[in-house]
């Protein structure tokens, strides 16, 4: 029997193969058995191409709308056009708050698709010989009319807020009184408890600010429980007073066998395992701080406090400057050969995270100068050392105790974590408001401007996680170190880069990328059936639910960025973007204030931009409060804590007020 195989001619079309019964080689291109089978080359070889029909998700402003051929047209935030058919009916649906039902919105689509309205399509490709069809199945609309946001509602981010404590409050204490021994890091995706039995010190404070926000914001005693008892089992179990070096450090958290408990004194996790990381200490203060903020009671203050001189004595490098990651458990020591790859580094948490944990909101508490030198410190490190616009629009996050670069470390190696660009713009923003100066703004908007389109999804909205920082030759593309899924904590971080940035600087760009990434967010990440939030979602918007990115509870997830981004948010959101009042709840013991001085400043904002507008003590109004100096006068009662509650409001222009 003869044989032949499809070959190429000299120009490069299929060769014309013998009639007859063909025996294919398993290493040669199929046979062409007819004339309808002959095709060019780049038709049948091109690589990559796509032949195949595959979902996906566009996020895009509404340019064109024809109800007669169900037509719509869309543009991403790049500016791509694309034509989405309607044809086959797709569901539609009004973005929606947890605990709130589904909105149908598909019997007023005709009206809703007006030009301009921001929206997520989840369509269906069809490639074709001509162009590809694009046909949606879904939509998801996040306002009732162009240019208007469910989450811009006044109550939105409040709202969300006390359901997320709730499903943490019931995860974890059930409906009995809030008892911390029977506390566990890891929360299966409903809440349900794993078999593990460590209890973390870090995620154990990040639970404590979550209930101690969610009391500022609704005023509910219930959290504030939560959050006072988490403090005290904290300060009792996690805590290590050292009256020798006059410092407090904290355990890396407990083992719980039964009525055994086993103290782990240092970090249990590869990165940092028999270290005492710098950033585990700082997320030990977030919780108590937070709650420091709302009670005022000194004892928390004195350990922050001890902790701090923990950080200068031995974590601060006093030749080059910033902070070391690392010391060692027995000598307190960076150098230590113990550390190994931990010994003299410095990256973004040891001298970044600072800030947002806990050294804010002691200085917002406190109003203390300390505070603020240590702020302006860190910030001025920041900007000094981690901007890299000669390599690479992202930063750099690791360092040798020379400040040279570590570009091998662990897995981070030479790459970028989106998030911490967007929390260095969204930090130095805030600090623009309290010590202003030329490198912190154009530092933050410098990033600002940059992140989008390397960071960023310009297709189906939301943002990346880890990239690699320098471009490959001839590469357009920041490569993804591991995948392309969403994290929902660096999701909070460009809606709080953005917000605030527009709020400092009123550019309407800042407010566009802002709006995007609420929208993203508040579009996939909510659990509408269990509760609570995502870890993470694919790029597309589905949730990814598998290993430890399926659970509620981690290592990395309780409560501390969900509570945060609903918190600021709402500050941001109301205050300084829409000029509405907002609320704020506390409960110190007068007697337990400096000069009986409470301070309600929500954030450091812009002097002068936000003012209280009214107070009331125990339920009563109450009129000594300096409206301009956010402050309210407390006289000792000798009964306790009294519950405050102020009103901010968004201060009229000067010249302006009464």
């Amino acid at each position: 029997m003869r044989r032949s195989h499809a070959g190429l001619d000299p120009d490069g079309t299929v060769a014309e193969v013998s009639q007859g019964h063909q025996e294919q080689d398993p290493h040669q291109d199929p046979v062409v058995t007819s004339d309808k089978d002959v095709h060019t080359v780049t038709d049948r070889i091109e690589p990559n191409a796509v032949r195949f029909t595959f979902s996906d998700t566009i996020a895009g402003y509404v340019t064109a709308y024809d109800p007669a051929t169900r037509l719509l047209r869309l543009s991403t935030s790049d500016g791509r056009p694309f034509e989405v058919s309607l044809a086959g009916a797709p569901a539609a649906e009004l973005l929606r708050n947890l605990e709130e039902p589904y909105t149908d919105a598909a019997v007023h689509l005709d009206a809703m698709l007006e030009p301009g309205r921001f929206l997520f399509a989840h369509v269906v490709f069809y490639p074709g010989t001509d162009c590809t069809r694009v046909e949606a199945k879904r939509l998801v609309l996040p306002g009732r009319r162009t240019g208007a946001y469910r989450f811009e509602e006044a109550d939105w981010w409040i709202r969300q807020l006390e359901s997320i404590a709730g499903f943490y409050r019931r995860a974890q204490f059930g409906d009995g009184p809030v008892d911390f021994t029977k506390y566990r890091t890891r929360l299966r995706l409903g809440g349900d408890k794993t078999a593990s039995h460590v209890q973390e010190t870090d995620t154990i404070s990040r639970l404590v600010y979550g209930m101690a926000t969610a009391f500022m914001l609704t005023g509910n005693d219930t959290y504030l429980e939560v959050a006072e008892k988490g403090t005290a089992y904290l300060r009792e179990h996690m805590r290590v007073v050292d009256p020798e070096e006059d410092v407090v450090y904290w355990y890396h958290g407990l083992s719980i066998d039964g009525d055994t408990e086993k103290k782990l004194f240092t970090s249990e996790f590869a990165d940092d395992y028999d270290a005492i990381p710098m950033y585990e200490q700082i997320y030990a203060l977030a919780g108590p701080v937070q709650t420091y903020r709302v009670t005022a009671d000194p004892r928390i203050r004195s350990d922050a406090d001890a902790t701090l001189r923990l950080f200068e004595k031995f974590f601060l490098d006093r030749e080059h400057g910033g902070y070391f990651s690392h010391i060692d458990p027995i000598l307190l020591r960076a150098d230590h050969d113990s550390l190994g790859p931990n010994q003299g580094r410095k990256n973004w948490n040891s001298i970044g995270d600072h800030a947002p944990a806990y050294l804010i909101n002691l200085y917002l508490a406190t109003g203390d100068q300390r505070y603020a030198r240590m702020l302006e410190y860190t910030f001025d490190t920041i900007v000094e050392r981690f901007p890299d616009p000669k390599n690479s629009p992202f930063v750099q996050e690791r360092f040798h105790r020379d400040w040279s670069p570590d570009t091998t470390h662990g897995w981070q190696q030479d790459r970028a974590v989106v998030g911490h660009n967007l929390k260095i713009a969204w930090n130095l923003a805030r600090m623009q408001s309290l010590r202003p100066k030329p490198e912190y703004l154009d530092t933050a908007v410098g990033i600002a401007e940059t992140m989008p389109a390397v960071g960023s999804d310009r297709q189906r909205g939301g943002w990346y996680d880890v990239v690699e920082r320098v471009l490959r030759r001839g590469e357009p593309w920041h490569r993804f170190t591991w995948q392309d899924r969403k994290a929902w904590w660096q999701q909070e971080q460009a809606v709080l880069a953005y917000l605030i940035l527009y709020g400092t600087t009123g550019r309407h760009t800042f407010l566009r990328e802002a709006r995007q990434a609420e929208a993203f967010y508040n579009a996939f990440f909510l659990d509408h059936d269990e509760g609570a939030v995502y870890f993470n979602v694919l790029a597309g918007g589905t949730p990814y639910l598998l290993g430890t990115e399926r659970l509620k509870g981690s290592h990395s997830m309780s409560m501390y960025h969900s509570a945060e981004l609903c918190y600021l948010a709402a500050v941001y959101n109301n205050l300084l973007i829409n000029g509405r009042h907002l609320d704020l709840w506390f409960r110190p013991d007068p007697a337990g204030l400096p000069g009986g001085l409470l301070r309600v400043s929500p954030d450091l904002l812009p002097p002068g931009a936000v003012r209280i507008a009214e107070a009331d003590v125990d339920g009563a109004p109450y009129g000594d409060f300096d409206a301009e100096g956010l402050t309210v006068r407390l006289a000792p009662t000798g009964t306790g804590p009294v519950k405050v509650r102020v009103r901010l409001e968004l201060a009229p222009p000067t010249g302006e007020r009464s």
